[in-house]
């Protein structure tokens, strides 16, 4: 499997060297709250929850809530403490409120960019054409927020945000950084709110963006099977379901087929002409004569040269460029070669929003990823904030919206190029009632929508084809940033809250 940050949410922290960063914001991790660890280095102790009222202006009413900042546990099998996550709480009193588990992913991602981008009641303005990372960190209410339908628990998994590790990075990397161990203790975090907080018996929903697509079926099919607690919907945004699927490119035509309607999309929607319609006949062709002509490959000469003028028709490409290509447009490849003359480069996250290249001359990009570069600022200083002075849970220590450390640290076990698709297949079958909801955004060409197109028309039914949908919406990997996109999305995650 290749390293899952590389289409996941961080895929381009990788370009730059960087030190090992611990939670802690000293260069050592320990393995016990307020005691040595064996180099000698103490972590101060975190504080008790932290609670504070807000209130949220959305559709002309006002939503009165409670925040909560609070630390829950992980424990090994002989019962101690190895370490410590951090979760953010929103909740409305009410007898039949639901609750929502929220993760992101990478993997080192906090959960900050589900909350002050997606679904929380406060949002910062981030990752659309425009945004810079000196701009005010500024908190405004989110028209998107789920919080009137549901209440809120956003996670942030070990080393990532301020939860940590207590024991060393060797036996982290065991118990945290790693894909099966991952999903084993973010279920028990799960189980454990539910039972700290008395709702157990409450309607039960997951998101998870980006990586945490990946974790989403993977910790539901846990959840029901070995923990017994049963979720009722999981909503997937951008997600990293199948690593297999882009991989074998010098066969396969998946990589090129999951690239090409994204490239399209982008093109499009710079000529004002996105839209479903639009789309159709693009996907079409992508599954049916795209698929055909790579397969054939150098057998059908006359058939690759219709594919490459019927390729650089749909992207508005240079002719040579797609040609040198042969029809197979490589992501980073793409995203210098359509701003080259601009002297920008576009994002992997959403091939429309662009920064200045910093080496146009270089033979391979040297600048970070455009998207990625602009976010780390705003929402780290607005989380700090948020945490330390609002909500009044007061601790000094770093905050990492992104951790390279985690990241560089993970590892991938023996099924992890299985991908989730398994554990989604089996969680639906599991609960006749269990509705999922895969959102894309159309010019995303981390998590390309067409992979997931792909997955779920190979799902069986089971009863019901609605119960496992995919939608697209104009944008990248966080579509949501964009006001109408967030909007549709709301619209079509209250369908799913609403099934019973």
């Amino acid at each position: 499997m290749r390293k899952i940050l590389q289409s996941a949410l961080i895929v381009a922290l990788i370009v730059a060297a960087c030190p090992p960063a611990h939670a802690s914001d000293g260069a050592k991790t320990a393995p016990t709250q307020d005691a040595p660890n064996p180099d000698g280095f103490h972590l101060p102790p975190f504080p008790a929850d932290a609670h504070v009222s807000q209130s949220a202006e959305v559709d002309g009413r006002a939503l009165k809530y409670t925040v909560t900042v609070g630390m829950l546990p992980v424990r090994d099998d002989k019962g101690d403490v190895t370490g410590q996550v951090v979760f953010t709480a929103y909740t409305i009193p009410g007898k039949d409120r639901p609750i929502t588990f929220a993760l992101n992913g990478g993997p080192g991602a906090s959960s900050v960019y589900l909350n002050f981008g997606a679904i929380g009641p406060k949002r910062v303005n981030f990752g659309v054409d425009g945004d810079n990372p000196s701009d005010p960190a500024v908190l405004h209410d989110n028209p998107g927020t789920w919080l009137g339908f549901t209440d809120l628990v956003f996670i942030d998994p070990i080393g990532t945000g301020y939860s940590r590790a207590l024991v060393s990075d060797e036996k982290a990397t065991k118990l945290f950084y790693s894909t099966d161990n991952d999903i084993k203790y973010l279920s028990r975090i799960v189980y454990d709110w539910l039972v700290k907080n008395g709702r157990m018996e409450s309607r039960k929903y997951l998101v998870g963006e980006s990586y945490g697509g990946f974790r989403g079926p993977r910790i539901t099919e846990y959840l029901q099977t070995q923990l017994g607690v049963a979720m009722n919907g999981v909503v997937l945004l951008s997600p990293y379901l199948d690593a297999a699927s882009s991989d074998d490119e010098n066969v396969s035509p998946l990589p090129w087929m999951l690239t090409l309607p994204s490239i399209a999309a982008a093109r499009l929607e710079r000529e004002h002409r996105l839209t479903p319609e639009a789309m159709a006949p693009i996907i079409e062709y992508t599954r049916g004569d795209y698929a055909t002509t790579l397969m054939k490959g150098r057998a059908d000469p006359a058939a690759t040269d219709v594919m490459i003028q019927k390729v650089t028709a749909l992207t508005g490409l240079d002719p040579v460029f797609v040609k040198r290509s042969g029809g197979r447009l490589e992501t980073q490849a793409y995203l210098r070669e359509v701003y080259r003359a601009e002297g920008k480069l576009g994002s992997r996250y959403d091939s429309n929003v662009t920064a200045w290249d910093p080496f146009p001359y270089a033979p391979h990009q040297v600048g970070g990823d455009p998207i990625l570069n602009g976010i780390v600022a705003p929402t780290t200083t607005a989380m700090v904030n948020f945490v330390t002075q609002t909500v009044g849970w007061k601790y000094d220590g770093r905050y990492n919206a992104l951790s390279y450390d985690v990241n560089n640290l993970w590892h991938e076990d023996d099924d992890a190029n299985k991908g989730a698709v398994s554990q989604l297949r089996q969680a639906v079958a599991n609960d006749p009632h269990l509705r999922v909801l895969i959102a894309h955004g159309w010019d995303d060409l981390s998590c390309p929508f067409m992979a997931s197109v792909l997955i779920v028309d190979q799902i069986p039914e089971m009863g019901d084809p609605t119960r496992v949908q995919v939608k697209e919406y104009p944008g990248g990997h966080m579509f949501y940033a964009r006001p109408a996109s967030q909007a549709a999305l709301l619209q079509d995650v209250k369908t799913v809250y609403g099934a019973r």
